[in-house]
Order: C-alpha cells, then sequence, then structure tokens
C-alpha cells in the first residue's frame, strides 16, 4: 500500500512526536508498504509563535498538492495540526479522500502556558481539526477517554514502543558525581514542568538530558544540576542507563516515550499520578506516581531494575506500526474499525 504520512514536526526537531513516525515508517518499509512523508523540510519555513524551534512551512498548498498528486497515495495519515496538516486536509477534501489523524500533543495545554488564551478555544480548535477524519489515533486510554469527553470522535488506540536492543542496561555510563543519579530526559521547555523536579531538595546529583528554550535560564537558577545536552544513538542509552532514577515531571504528556526508553535502560520512574506515567508505569513495580515527587523518587530508588527493564520489553514498535497498519487498511477500504 502507498501510505502519506503528513507531519508538520520533523527533524531537526527531537522529540517523541519525530520518533515515534520515524520507527512507524521503518516498520512499514518493512512490511512492503511505500511511504511518503510530507514534512517542511521541502517549503520556505518561519519559527512557530512562542516556539522559535519549530519551524512552519509557509503557503504549503501547492507544493503539499503537487507531492501528492505525484505520489497517489492510497491512504493518508494527518500527523499534526499544522500549516501542513491543513493543506493535506484541504487536498483529502477536494478529491474525496477519507483521511486520518493522530492527536500526540496537548496544544492546549501547552499555550496556556504561554499565552492567556483559554483552553476552551484552542480544544474548540482541535475538535473541529479532527472531526473530519476517519479515525483519530490517540497513544493511551486516558487520553482517548479524556478527548472523547471533550466531544472528540472516532478515537483509536495507537500505542508506542521502545528500542530495547538500543536502551539496555548493560554497557552504563559511570558518572562522577554522588549518587543517587536523578536523570530527566526531553525538552527543556515550560510546558515539562521541569522545575518541578529541579526545585527539589534530595540527596545525590540531578541530570537533564536534553536541549530546549528554558536551558539557559535554568542552568543559572539551578547551577549544581548538570545539564548535559542532546545525546543521540548508543551515547544517549549509556549515559540514561548510567542513572539509578528516572525523573517525569510533566503533568501535561500524552504518553511519555522517554518513561518506557528509561525502563528498558534499567531506571525507575518517578512521575506525577497523571494521564502519560498512568499508562505506562507499572506503579509500584517499575515506578511510583505520588503527588510529592520528592517522595516519588525515593520510593523509586528501592525497586528492582530488572523488573523494569522486562516490563518495558513489552512495548515492541513493531506492535505498534501494526495498530497504525490496521486502521489505514480499514480506511482505505472503506471499512469500519472497531474502537
Amino acid at each position: 500500500m502507498r501510505i502519506a504520512i503528513v507531519t508538520d514536526a520533523w527533524q531537526p526537531q527531537v522529540n517523541g512526536v519525530v520518533r515515534t513516525l520515524e520507527t512507524t515508517r521503518a516498520c512499514l518499509e518493512r512490511n512492503g508498504h511505500a511511504v511518503l512523508f510530507v514534512t517542511p523540510q521541502a517549503f520556505r519555513t518561519l519559527p512557530c509563535p512562542a516556539y522559535a524551534e519549530i519551524r512552519l512551512a509557509c503557503f504549503p498548498w501547492p507544493g503539499v498538492r503537487r507531492q501528492l498528486d505525484a505520489f497517489r497515495p492510497e491512504a493518508i495519515h494527518i500527523a499534526t495540526e499544522g500549516p501542513l496538516g491543513h493543506a493535506a486536509q484541504r487536498y483529502c477534501q477536494a478529491r474525496g479522500l477519507s483521511f486520518t489523524t493522530s492527536y500526540h500533543t496537548r496544544f492546549p495545554e501547552y499555550l496556556r502556558l504561554r499565552l492567556p488564551l483559554p483552553m476552551n478555544w484552542s480544544y474548540a480548535y482541535l475538535r473541529r481539526f479532527h472531526s473530519r477524519a476517519r479515525h483519530t489515533l490517540v497513544p493511551t486510554g486516558s487520553q482517548r477517554a479524556e478527548l472523547a469527553q471533550r466531544g472528540f470522535r472516532n478515537l483509536c488506540i495507537w500505542s508506542r514502543g521502545v528500542d530495547s536492543n538500543l536502551f539496555r542496561p548493560d554497557d552504563a555510563v559511570r558518572y562522577a558525581f554522588p549518587g543517587p543519579v536523578q536523570i530527566y530526559m526531553g525538552r527543556v521547555a515550560v510546558e515539562k514542568n521541569i522545575e518541578a523536579f529541579l526545585g527539589l531538595e534530595t540527596p545525590g546529583t540531578k541530570i537533564v538530558i536534553g536541549d530546549g528554550p528554558d536551558r539557559e535560564k535554568l542552568e543559572l537558577r539551578y547551577p549544581q544540576t548538570r545539564f548535559l545536552g542532546v545525546k543521540r544513538g548508543r551515547d544517549l542509552s549509556r549515559h540514561l542507563a548510567g542513572g539509578d532514577v528516572f525523573v517525569f515531571p510533566s503533568r501535561t504528556d500524552t504518553f511519555g516515550l522517554v518513561m518506557l526508553e528509561a525502563m528498558a535502560s534499567g531506571l525507575p520512574v518517578a512521575a506525577f499520578p497523571v494521564a502519560g506515567p498512568r499508562d505506562v508505569v507499572a506503579a509500584g513495580v517499575t515506578g511510583i506516581l505520588h503527588e510529592d515527587l520528592g517522595l516519588a523518587i525515593q520510593r523509586a530508588l528501592r525497586l528492582d531494575r530488572q523488573c523494569c527493564r522486562a516490563y518495558a520489553e513489552q512495548f515492541s514498535w513493531e506492535r505498534c506500526a501494526a495498530q497504525f497498519e490496521t486502521c489505514l487498511v480499514s480506511v482505505a477500504e472503506g471499512g469500519a474499525l472497531a474502537a
């Protein structure tokens, strides 16, 4: 099958959306599908307001039309709600084509942290965008329930996985810092609620792996924290595995792929008991979920690292790609898909 995936989120961005799409493409191609990605790389771009490192395509309609006409997709998936996503919807509507969408990011909550915009307005915009899709794919049951309460329809689960060959406990970096080593990995931005972690008075060393708009400010505010910047591949997995506990302070993530990567590396997770961690972490086994994040860290340090690894190994990217493929095949064939 020829599958077109249209996304405003793409390289050089480093985030869970991009990793999910890249890995899904690899699985689909191994299964014999031809996959076209329509991304901002083919367009002139401008920085996203309040998020300058995200580049948005300018006037993408002609380019999107040309790429999709040339590819002649049998299935179209629109991954994001930006300019490319809108252009792809316009294309499908003009040609009477069915399509699917996915809900990766809680933009209303993110925007509210930056701009005085009522979340009801943002959710109304997103609801309208996704209402035109045959199915909207969401990462967890909690997210599906939350969106259903907000009036979203035709919601289906598209879970996430982890590369357990890359993220593994062996060959870990030996940090020359006082333990326990507490690691945060991800974007260094306000919506990740990082200061809920960095502001804690916990023994040991706090480490931040990643980059983002708040890094410089937080480095000045928390000089005892070690900011290691962006790491990739085996270098990333070795630094992750060298920690003693993984701290996930976000309250707004739809999934939290980094928690799976941490558990595959043998790290227990400390997080708030909110959507995302509740779906990803086996509470009391692979992590501790508590409103007192310091207490969660303390208790998570007592958990069995081997149990974390064994649990994460259940989440395969192949299974996730199969969910995605099943949904698209159903739409392409005009069939119904159970939610």
